[in-house]
């Protein structure tokens, strides 16, 4: 029984993988013509519909929270974060961005730290020490002049970490519908003015690829928030870099992107340790957590 939840759980993770680089992509596509400001406010937007047969199904008990300024304060930094991430979509190569993305767990250790006063694991420590070495090599100093993409990167993968320990706060008492819900109805809210400034015409097309957008990052959302209610998160932590493999090769097919030898060395070091972190980690629960694009 076991063994059939975890293959389940790896499965999710790694279709879940699939429509977090599909998101990527299309931010990619879109990012030429819209400022992300707006990519932002729309993802969170269009999002929210998908959410109408759990509302329905469910009704007005389900938004019953007593945890709101948990909700407000993960919309306000995933926000930010989106933000960070979203730019680097559009900016840095396919891999280099979904890579960047996965280092999250080098900085979800030292904020539950300091926010929840939980131990740091010494093979933890080690493994953010390797991280960051491989991220130093990811930002090609030899260049002489740092990669102002992978430092936004890195910037929303620190508030996505946040964002995340912040889940923790809330997952004896919220479902991750709920979670999932309240980000993108106040993300929405909170992205909006951003969006105004920045505002510009959007064709039938930009908007089409907007409401793919929305979906795909929403169904990730979703089938991530499954996975790990299957299995422990520490044991489905090598599959959530199939990410990194996927956007690599549509990298290559669509935007024929070649990253260097030092990129890739990067990428293994971060990807190595990064599941040497999450594995590392003490985690005997099997609550869902949630990830954003």
């Amino acid at each position: 029984m076991f063994a059939n939840r975890f293959m389940l759980g790896a499965g999710l993770i790694l279709v879940s993988e699939m429509f977090l680089v599909l998101a990527g992509m299309t931010i990619k596509q879109v990012s030429a013509d819209l400022p992300v400001e707006m990519i932002v406010f729309f993802r969170n937007l269009l999002g929210l519909p998908l959410f109408l047969p759990w509302l329905i199904r469910n009704g007005s008990s389900a938004l019953k929270t007593t945890k709101l300024r948990f909700h407000l304060m993960r919309a306000g930094v995933g926000v930010t974060a989106m933000t960070c991430l979203f730019y680097s979509w559009g900016h840095l190569p396919l891999a280099q961005a979904a890579l960047l993305k996965q280092t999250a767990p080098f900085f979800m250790p030292l904020i539950a730290f300091w926010w929840l006063g939980e131990s740091v694991p010494r093979v933890v420590k080690l493994a953010i020490l390797v991280g960051f070495i491989g991220v130093a090599l990811i930002l090609n100093p030899q260049q002489g002049v740092l990669n102002t993409g992978v430092l936004i990167a890195l910037a929303g993968a620190c508030l996505g970490a946040l964002a995340k320990v912040t889940i923790r706060r809330m997952r004896d008492t919220e479902s991750p519908q709920r979670i999932v819900f309240y980000f993108a109805f106040f993300s929405a809210i909170f992205s909006f003015i951003p969006a105004y400034l920045s505002w510009q015409l959007i064709t039938l097309e930009h908007f089409c690829w907007l409401a793919l957008l929305a979906a795909t990052s929403t169904v990730a959302q979703l089938l991530l928030s499954k996975a790990y209610g299957l299995a422990p998160a520490g044991q489905l932590a090598p599959y959530t870099y199939g990410s990194v493999a996927i956007a690599a090769l549509f990298g290559w097919l669509i935007w024929d992107e070649l990253l260097g030898v030092n990129t890739w060395l990067g990428i293994f070091l971060v990807s190595s340790a990064g599941i040497v972190a999450m594995m590392g980690k003490k985690d005997s629960s099997t609550s869902p957590k949630i990830k954003t694009v």
